[in-house]
């Protein structure tokens, strides 16, 4: 590998490298101002979908696209700036959306497991085999199983959490704290393993109560739901952001205010943003009819800057979404 060899520079100096690119600075004091509230790193993330680009060919004939250093002919730093507001303002809905389904899902794996024992969490049978199956490796290294990993790591949370009722189950009985108390404390990502661990009728049971029909279709939009809320409450970029974990589209007629997200196939559709939020839009719908967060993001996405580079599409966004059946009041 290469060593990194490019020199620190000023943030004067940054800016003059973006304006050497072809990035329009119009008012050089407000850009040096945006480029030390934000960092040079973070204004071209946003800048990225401005670059130039070409097809070049691979040795063995294969066409590819290049994505050049330079950007398209009237990229301004303006427009960067206004994405930049867009994204914050973004993740804060997204975050928003997301606490509500959280506290829902706190709840109900609480109410469902604690009904068949307060200390269920403990139990291996209550969760499929390879969640409690130890793996081993090549030399004879045993890896404690998913159900072991996390035990340890709610035990850890309760030792460490400053709740109030915390403390008083400390101070009145011994360290086995029950389910429903337990999911208050749990970190999401560990409530997205422990729901994709459960015994299928189990993690079934909980996803009707959402209208999902499967625990298999749940466990995924939960696991792609705690991501993008690391994403947002990391304050990283939102927009036009590829997803790692996609939430899984039902099958057609599963859920008919979803069926639009299976017809969509384009890499962008598929894993852009959009089908994130059309499954919050779902979720919220349930667990609050008179919530007022599907609204919200429609007004928000009509007031996307768009350019003639870049348009709403960057999210994935299906034509016409804000008139489909899911967004209605």
């Amino acid at each position: 590998m290469a060593q990194y060899t490019k020199k620190w520079l000023s943030v004067e100096e940054q800016l003059a490298k973006l304006e050497l690119n072809g990035v329009l600075i119009g008012d050089r004091e407000a850009g040096i101002q945006l480029l030390r509230a934000v960092g040079y790193y973070r204004l071209t993330g946003y800048l990225y979908p401005f670059r130039d680009s070409r097809f070049v060919y691979e040795a063995d004939g294969r066409e590819r696209v290049q994505v050049l250093n330079t950007y398209r002919r009237g990229t301004s730093l303006e427009h960067a700036r206004k994405l930049i507001d867009f994204d914050r303002a973004l993740r804060i809905l997204v975050l928003d959306g997301i606490e509500r389904i959280e506290i829902s899902l706190r709840m109900q794996l609480g109410y469902v497991l604690g009904r068949k024992s307060p200390f269920v969490h403990l139990d291996a049978t209550q969760f499929v085999s390879s969640f409690t199956t130890s793996e081993a490796e090549a030399g004879g290294v045993i890896w404690p199983s998913k159900h072991e990993v996390l035990i340890t790591r709610t035990r850890e949370r309760q030792s460490s959490s400053d709740e109030s009722f915390v403390a008083h189950f400390r101070q009145k009985y011994d360290d086995q704290m029950p389910v429903w108390e337990l999911t208050e404390i749990m970190e999401f990502g560990h409530l997205s393993r422990m729901y994709g661990g459960l015994q299928n009728s189990t993690g079934t049971e909980i996803a009707m109560t959402y209208g999902v029909p499967s625990k298999r279709i749940m466990a995924s939009w939960i696991a792609s739901l705690n991501y993008v809320r690391n994403v947002s409450a990391h304050h990283a970029r939102l927009f036009n952001r590829k997803l790692v974990f996609a939430p899984k589209r039902p099958a057609l007629g599963q859920i008919p205010l979803l069926d639009h997200l299976k017809e969509e196939e384009s890499s962008k559709q598929v894993f852009g943003l959009y089908n994130v939020i059309a499954i919050m839009a779902y979720l919220l719908r349930s667990i609050d009819p008179e919530c007022d967060w599907s609204e919200k993001m429609i007004e928000l996405i009509n007031g996307f800057p768009s350019s003639s580079s870049l348009t709403v599409d960057s999210l994935g966004m299906p034509a016409n979404w804000f008139d489909l059946a899911l967004w209605a009041k």
